[in-house]
């Protein structure tokens, strides 16, 4: 051979599998050939890691091979091979070539003719397939292995290019790199309700002898059961959800950069990914084997899978899925709307329940009107089944709609944030004098930063062409205070909810000339270098007022 220093270099073991595929002849069968070819340019291929899981590449439609030999004097002892699909099925088998122990003797001195050779390789070697396989499931193969025997490792994906895990072992004595299931790997359910599913599974072996090391992730998803955590990881990748690299069930190692370090505690741990397909929500809660899983929605379908992980290795294993469909929700109650009375609505932020309310038209002509209080509320509005409205609602909204006597009107109301919010909703006809008060461009109100002093601010606000009577309140805050009292301000309540001591005036004025429905109120007697929350409100003929969106000012320190 020209590359003889190639040679010189290669383990013993390797040299004797060298020189035995240079003595082989034309096989009988195509798998034979392409075995022996091979054997014959393997420097190009990858010896099999002993005790490793490897990551290994597949290119659509083009075969990748993996050798390994047991080392001399070992004798016949088991070895095991674990294969992970980590996408698409595949198709893997296992290979051996078998050659008498003088002939490989023999071949690594290399002390034999050709002729010798071919009598020997006629009489003691052998090619032969003992494995094979096609699918994504987690496969494990079990033999005995002789150090007369060089093997060789196929794999092949027909769909598109994807990648795997292969982990290959002769060490039965020092554990196991996956951990064990037990002898009935089936998730079951044990309760349904139109939120929470509760499972439970038998305890995995390696939790009851290596506790602190093992912890339980469960994943659930919209679409299907995974059979293998890397599996999973690829799925949601595709989908086009970018997976952190410190994400605590991104177990497999391929997933991690060199430097990175991944940290697990044994409390519980819960991650959700938003995908095309739906939710795919990820959750670790240590040794226990009981869970109930919240938040879902009503009147759908998940799928279960439950991994045991050995913290130590990152490496898994895959319980045997479920799915359970949630609880259909109950008809939520619906509150019936009057003409022209105003009701408050409260919403459970938490719940994101929604409130439905119904009103039957008495006239052809319409008017809703929605008052945002607190929070933030998102309405959506249906006449005999059709969508007329659907929006978030701010400050105060009207909506005027025409159609038939009798309609029917269904308003549906939920926060969209965490906290609880509210609304005031009133339904009157079109042609009757609304409750609320007319209401200028604006509501805010404008301080006069260099109009401030010691003792005295002035603000200003926008009125309308309207008479109305308007009320100016002030309190003394800090500055720790500030955020709470602006987001936490209910803008429906009156001046009744205030105290007496806040309340500094009310005025009458309108304008014909909106350009010029403005006033101004210099407000006096305050103490220096002090924050102030002032609030303004509106009052229209039917006496319901709206607040104007608080304004804080803090006056001079010195003067």
């Amino acid at each position: 051979l020209k590359m003889s220093w190639f040679w010189f270099y290669l383990p013993l073991h390797l040299l004797m599998a060298a020189r035995l595929c240079l003595s082989i002849k034309a096989p009988t069968t195509s798998s034979q050939q392409s075995f022996k070819t091979d054997l014959f340019n393997f420097y190009h291929s990858l010896i099999l890691a002993d005790g490793k899981e490897t990551t290994v590449h597949l290119l659509k439609d083009i075969p990748r091979r993996y050798y390994f030999v047991l080392e001399e004097g070992r004798g016949l002892a088991p070895f095991t091979i674990t294969v992970t699909p980590c996408d698409v099925p595949i198709e893997w088998s296992i290979l051996v070539h078998k050659a008498s122990a003088s002939f490989l003797g023999k071949a690594a001195r290399g002390d034999h003719d050709t002729q010798e050779v071919s009598k020997s390789q006629k009489a003691s070697s052998m090619v032969s397939t003992i494995f094979n396989y096609k699918g994504n499931s987690v496969e494990t193969y079990t033999g005995m292995s002789s150090h007369s025997a060089l093997y060789m490792l196929e794999f092949l994906s027909t769909e598109r290019d994807t990648h795997i895990t292969v982990y290959l072992t002769t060490d039965t004595t020092s554990g196991h790199l996956y951990p064990e299931l037990p002898m009935d790997p089936r998730i079951d359910v044990i309760g349904i309700g139109h939120t929470t599913v509760t499972l439970t599974w038998k305890h995995s072996p390696s939790v009851l002898q290596h506790r602190e090391n093992i912890q339980y992730c469960l994943l659930l998803n919209e679409k299907h059961n995974y059979k293998s955590l890397c599996a999973a990881e690829t799925a949601i990748r595709s989908s086009g959800m970018k997976l952190p690299p410190t994400l605590a069930l991104s177990l497999s190692p391929y997933l991690l950069e060199p430097q990175q370090v991944m940290i697990l505690s044994n409390s519980e741990l819960s991650i959700i990914n938003r995908v095309s397909s739906g939710e795919v929500r990820q959750i670790c809660m240590g040794t226990k084997n009981t869970y109930t899983v919240p938040n879902l929605s009503p009147s759908t379908q998940y799928y279960f899978d439950v991994f045991v992980v050995n913290l130590l290795t990152n490496a898994s294993a895959a319980y045997t899925g479920t799915f359970a469909r949630t609880l259909e929700e109950p008809e939520p109650k619906v509150t019936e709307l009057k003409d022209g009375k105003v009701i408050q609505v409260v919403l459970d932020g938490k719940k994101q329940k929604f409130y439905s309310l119904q009103y039957q038209a008495r006239h052809k002509k319409i008017q809703f009107t929605f008052q945002l209080c607190r929070g933030q509320v998102r309405a959506h509005m249906t006449k005999n089944g059709k969508t007329v409205v659907s929006e978030n609602i701010s400050g105060l909204r009207y909506f005027s709609l025409k159609g038939k006597l009798l309609d029917t009107y269904v308003v549906q109301l939920r926060s969209t944030e965490e906290t609880n919010s509210s609304v005031k909703v009133q339904v009157s006809p079109h042609f009757h004098k609304p409750l609320f008060p007319l209401l200028p461009e604006s509501l805010k109100i404008k301080s006069f930063s260099k109009l401030r002093t010691c003792n005295s601010v002035t603000i200003a606000w926008l009125g309308t062409q309207e008479e109305s009577k308007y009320c100016v309140y002030k309190k003394k805050i800090e500055e720790d205070q500030v955020w709470m009292e602006l987001q936490s301000a209910d803008r429906c309540s009156g001046p009744e909810s205030r105290h007496k001591s806040e309340k500094v005036l009310c005025k009458y004025f309108y304008d014909v000339n909106l350009q010029r429905a403005v006033t101004t109120e210099t407000i006096k007697g305050l103490d220096a270098g002090t924050l102030y929350l002032f609030d303004v409100y509106l009052f229209g003929p039917s006496g319901i007022p709206v607040r104007y969106h608080s304004k804080v000012v803090k006056t001079r320190k010195r003067c």
